[in-house]
């Protein structure tokens, strides 16, 4: 039974024609029966068990928020993980708490979903060289720009500069029109919405002209020296392994890098070795540098962004 026996809230927590529910039933595999604020979960133990949970964790939530299967799906995946936020607290290490891994940007509250996600957000600041590895929809990307905006807002750098190589280009921009930023613009959109959802795109635009962001192609970054920067150089599956030494020996004085790829979407050709997988294994008992690896069952995007991820997964192995 859910009190109080508000309609409107009940009304929220069910969605239209009951579309919450049942997208419930379908990811635990469960059944549902619900009247008035009477509701009766069937289904195995440890199921029907996550199915209450949630429930009514959705509804202490439609007291403050307007659900939308987004959300639903969100809460269902932090069920979901073998390792719940209270796993997490309980084997950080001594000193760490919520506000450690929490972030308050000027638009939004970001914090991390699940025990690898913590994990990577710790090593990001812990580490002046974080690796985030794994596929898409694992927050990789996401949450090493919310680590640089609070990086920047707190003063700890002086600038993020975002560096992605340019594969499907051949890493040859000039014929693209534009400056060098426009030029870049569509390979690193996802760290632009990262931006934009977190300090606004107005902000974004005043601190890109500035030159606090920059943009830069991979290619742009032989001989430079960055100080008192973070750096992040996403895609990184697609970086050769000189492109990703060269890279890795521009962390200057007081800066950080956090880098982020998926080593089973390499675009490179097929006799050319992934930089990313070559550091992994060339740099991975070298102090001061972290390795975070994360597993389709880390995504937090749409539920059929995991089920493909390990329907791809299952075919290369069977392959």
């Amino acid at each position: 039974m859910l009190e109080p026996a508000d309609n409107n809230r009940l009304a929220n927590l069910c969605g239209q024609f009951d579309e919450h529910l049942r997208q419930i039933e379908r990811r635990l595999d469960v059944e549902i029966a619900s009247r008035g604020n009477r509701f009766r979960v069937t289904g195995r133990p440890g199921a029907a068990e996550t199915g209450g949970d949630v429930l009514l964790s959705l509804f202490e939530l439609t007291d403050q928020e307007r659900l939308d299967p987004q959300r639903v799906h969100i809460l269902l995946q932090e069920s979901l993980m073998e390792d719940t936020e209270q796993a997490v607290r309980n084997d950080a290490p001594a000193g760490a708490n919520d506000d450690f891994l929490t972030i308050q940007t000027r638009r939004i509250l970001i914090r991390p979903r699940g025990k690898n996600q913590a994990a990577y957000m710790r090593r990001i600041r812990d580490h002046d060289l974080a690796f985030g590895i794994g596929p898409a929809g694992t927050g990789k990307t996401y949450l090493a720009v919310a680590s640089a905006v609070d990086a920047l807002e707190n003063e700890q750098v002086r600038r993020i500069v975002l560096v992605r190589p340019a594969v499907e280009a051949g890493e040859r921009l000039g014929f693209l029109p534009g400056d060098l930023s426009q030029k870049v613009d569509p390979y690193l959109r996802p760290m632009y919405d990262a931006l934009y959802d977190m300090i606004g795109a107005e902000h974004v635009t005043r601190l890109i002209e500035r030159n606090v962001i920059e943009i830069a192609p991979l290619a742009f970054m032989r001989g430079r020296s960055l100080n008192e920067s973070f750096v992040i150089l996403d895609e990184a599956q697609n970086t050769s392994i000189e492109q990703m030494k060269m890279f890795l020996t521009r962390i200057g004085f007081g800066s950080r890098a956090v880098v982020t790829g998926d080593i089973t979407q390499i675009d490179l050709p097929s006799t050319q070795k992934s930089g990313l997988k070559n550091a992994a294994d060339v740099l991975r008992d070298v102090k001061g540098v972290s390795f975070t690896y994360f597993t389709p069952k880390d995504a937090v995007r749409h539920e059929l962004v995991q089920h493909i991820v390990e329907a791809y997964e299952k075919d290369e192995r069977s392959s």
